[in-house]
């Protein structure tokens, strides 16, 4: 009963990312525009802030306060998150409904692991390993098709004007399709916190003493969110709110973000049980598996909020083309993450790792071809390509960076490289963010220069036209979808290439292949650390 607990807890974590990209063209729409793309990422990317900072927290939390206690607290405050987004009047308001959620999430999975581990022993506990590590996943691949079937198949509008409300609080907190995405999380929450409560009383982990490097966590927060902010606003004429000139601004910025990077790592350092502890990447092996997780996951987040872009503003497909597209990238990372486990027992860390890379890239580069004219199954195909790629680089990864700093850090080992992607990720969106916000506003500019500059960008015949017309918006739709797909271009180029880079570090990930567990070589039974590197690696 535990176990689906912990279960539900790291599926509906794994679940939340998928689902909001699907979502997020409907919130921007409803809560802001596509001007205002900026502000609008850190829907996803404060998500991503918080989430990092969170789990090695969590980690650490877990072995002093138990993780039944923390566990609870995760499930409360992910459901708290998720219902606070789905009442959310504003933009402002929903992230920082999504900065609650995500401390939630940060909490569930390295703690749903943890207590896993504890609830099992022997042969039983790397089976109950692999429940937690495929549900994440399955959440990732689920993702999509929840995210279209809620903004596709619930029509909360036409039931509220049916019943006479048109307006008010009540309209505003129920009335928008993506509001449900975050609501349906509250039943589960609910639900599986009830059973946690039940099942688990009685029941506690070993605890231990020790101090949390809270200061250290907090200088890397500052660190993070500062670079993070910088370059979200690289390329903007103007700070809202600011009479500054936004170069100042910037290096202000990247200047205070340098200071508390130094800041987090002098802490660390200084910290038996340090949040940022540099020491760990003397080890080349190690930093190597961590820069490739970095790398890749810039990569996945250009193609996941890329190829949302696409889809919507250039192929105006809504959720059903979305749920295609998403759902074949998440599933093709399903398949690739657990597939490059069985990989490892036939070929090295090094080789699973660099056919991954390599198709990662590939599909990178050729989705940047896209046009208003590709087909669907071109784009899920390419999308498909690229997370199977992406798939096939888990294991070896976390596998080379555990083994490189032994059993006594596996789970530090584990946690850096998950964060190195989760900030890979928020880097890759910010980038996107920056590109993109700059290119619209700049297009946006020329249309509306004067009352007749959108005339420049019809065709001829329409040109007596107002700009309201029927014909002369058509027009505009078709002219500003090539001008989407032509954005596009470039972000995923720079992905494809920043992807490339990772096969530099990864040829340091060594050749060894990962062996099943057997009988030792004097044919007595293999030791129950056997394996382990593969278990935690999973």
């Amino acid at each position: 009963m535990l176990l689906t607990v912990l279960g539900a807890g790291v599926f509906l974590a794994g679940l939340e990312l998928m689902v909001t990209a699907v979502a997020l063209p409907s919130i921007i729409l409803d809560l802001a525009s596509w001007t205002e793309l900026r502000e609008a990422s850190w829907i996803i990317n404060g998500y991503l802030l918080a989430y990092v900072v969170t789990m090695p927290l969590a980690g650490r939390l877990a072995d002093q306060w138990g993780v039944r206690r923390l566990f609870h607290a995760g499930l409360i405050t992910f459901t708290l998150g998720s219902l606070l987004a789905g009442l959310a009047p504003s933009l402002e308001t929903l992230i920082a409904a999504r900065l609650v959620q995500a401390v939630g999430g940060g909490i569930l999975v390295p703690v749903g692991t943890a207590a896993a581990s504890h609830l099992f022993d022997d042969h039983d506990r790397p089976r109950a390993l692999g429940v937690i590590g495929a549900l994440t996943f399955l959440g990732m691949a689920a993702g999509p098709f929840v995210g279209a079937w809620i903004i596709g198949g619930i029509h909360p509008g036409a039931a509220l004007d049916s019943i006479g409300v048109v307006d008010g609080p009540v309209r505003d907190a129920l009335g928008a399709s993506w509001r449900y995405v975050f609501y349906v999380n509250v039943p589960i929450g609910v639900a599986a916190l009830g059973l946690a409560w039940a099942a688990a009383h009685g029941w506690e982990t070993p605890r231990r003493t020790g101090a949390i490097d809270v200061a250290g966590a907090v200088a890397f927060s500052l660190a993070l969110g500062l670079a993070l902010v910088a370059l979200t606003l690289v390329g903007s004429e103007q700070v809202a709110g600011l009479g500054v000139d936004p170069a100042i601004v910037l290096a202000g910025l990247a200047g205070a973000a340098a200071v508390t990077g130094a800041i987090a790592a002098w802490l660390g350092i200084r910290h038996p049980s340090g949040f940022l502890d540099v020491r760990l990447f003397r080890s080349a092996t190690f930093s190597s598996a961590a820069l490739v997780s970095l790398l890749t996951g810039y990569g996945l987040a250009t193609a996941i909020v890329g190829g949302a872009v696409f889809v919507d503003r250039v192929l105006y497909g809504g959720p059903d083309v979305q749920r295609v597209a998403l759902g074949a990238l998440a599933g093709a990372v399903a398949v690739g993450a657990l597939g490059s486990g069985l990989a490892l027992r036939v070929v090295g860390l090094r080789l699973v790792t660099v056919v991954g890379l390599v198709l990662s890239t590939v599909g990178l580069a050729r989705m940047s071809a896209w046009t208003p004219a590709t087909e669907l199954i071109e784009v899920a195909t390419l999308m498909a390509a690229f997370g199977l790629g992406f798939g096939l680089t888990v294991t070896p990864r976390s596998t080379a960076a555990v083994d490189a700093l032994g059993q006594a850090a596996f789970g530090v080992a584990s946690a850096t490289v998950t964060v190195a992607r989760m900030i890979g990720m928020a880097v890759g969106l910010a980038a996107l963010t920056a590109f993109g916000s700059t290119t619209i506003d700049r297009l946006y500019n020329q249309v509306y220069a004067t009352p007749d500059s959108y005339k420049l960008f019809i065709p001829e015949a329409l040109r007596d036209r107002p700009l309201r017309d029927g014909l002369v918006v058509q027009a505009l739709e078709s002219w500003a979808s090539s001008e989407a797909a032509r954005i596009l271009v470039g972000i995923f180029l720079v992905a494809a290439l920043v992807t490339a880079a990772a096969l530099v570090p990864a040829l340091a990930l060594g050749g060894r292949r990962i062996l099943a567990p057997g009988p030792a070589k004097d044919g007595a039974p293999a030791g129950p650390d056997e394996g382990k590197a593969e278990v935690n690696a999973a």
